[in-house]
Parts: C-alpha cells; structure tokens; sequence
C-alpha cells in the first residue's frame, strides 16, 4: 500500500504541510508507504486545455513536474491534498495540479481507478461554515474520479504552526491516514 501527499502552501512547515504528514503518519502506522509533495517547490504549469490526455489514455503532453507525479499517482493506491484557504478557495501553488489531474479523469479507465483520497483544508478563519459550499464541491467535483474518504477543515490557523496546539485536529488527521489505507 503507498499513499502520497501533496501540500499546496507557499509556506514552509505551514498548517497544511503538518496536517497532510499527520495524515501520512497515520497511514504508515497502518503499514502503508507515504511520500510527501511540496506543490510550492515543484514546476507546475497550468493544463493547457489541449486534450492529449483523453486520445492518449491520459498522458498529458506537457514536460514538467507533473510527469513525476503522474507516475507517482499511477504507483499509489491512494493519496491528499492539502491546501490552504485563500479568499475561500485552494492556493495559487494547489490549482494547476488539480487541474492537471484531468488527465487521469478518464471515467471507465484503470488509470485512476477509484482510488481513495483525503482533502486537507487549513483556513485563518474560525468559522468551519464559512467556505463549507467550497469544501462540499471539491468532495462532489473528485467523488467522479475518486473514493473522497473524508475531509478535513482546520480553522482559526492565522501563523504557521497554530494547529501544533490543536491536538484533537492532529488526532483526526493521523485517523483519517488510517482510514484511507483501511478502506481501500
């Protein structure tokens, strides 16, 4: 079993990058092997709407960092993403790798397969209701390529490290890590 991580701050050792090795930590105590993505170091150009990945069995035709994470994902057997809330939606450094997955929405195809996956949101705002419309599209918008097992907000996070005091949080995140690997 391996599960990959993918965390979508512009920050180092951000609320979001400890939330998704929570989750990691959580599959590897179920024996599961983890790898970790920082989106924010990797070259990732937006998806070009050129339709290569749908006449190529989902190969996208653009050479950059992604090529590394396709394979990766096509190795896995489930994965995160976390991303930091900005004006209520992902990060800038998150949005082109979601979008770049397109190549793997290929309905019917064993290239994605229904793999499990968890979303990771840290927000600054208190207030879990506030983006709660964002977080259900995400789940709808992914539950048509994949088994979104569950996902998880953290809020009122203003400074990097704020959820290392949230120890019901850390729990939850590490439970969840053990969930995909345990639905799967």
């Amino acid at each position: 079993m391996k599960v990959i991580g993918f965390t979508g701050s512009p920050r180092s050792e951000s609320n979001t990058e400890i939330l998704v090795e929570e989750m990691l930590k959580g599959s590897s105590d179920t024996g599961a092997q983890t790898k970790i993505f920082n989106l924010t170091d990797m070259n990732i150009v937006p998806c070009k709407a050129c339709m290569h990945c749908k006449v190529n069995e989902g190969v996208c035709a653009t050479d950059d960092d992604m090529q590394e994470i396709y394979k990766e994902l096509k190795e896995a057997d489930a994965f995160i993403v976390g991303s930091p809330l900005y004006f209520g939606e992902m990060s800038a450094q998150t949005k082109p790798f979601i979008d770049r997955l397109f190549a793997f929405y290929i309905p019917d195809s064993e290239v994605n397969s229904k793999k499990n996956m968890a979303f990771v949101f840290s927000q600054g705002n208190p207030d879990e209701d506030t983006f709660s419309e964002y977080y259900n599209y995400m789940k709808t918008i992914f539950e048509m390529a994949y088994n979104v097992v569950d996902v998880l907000v953290s809020c009122g996070n203003q400074l990097p490290g704020d959820v290392k005091n949230k120890t019901d949080v850390l729990e939850n995140a590490r439970n969840i890590g053990k969930k995909i690997v345990e639905s799967n």
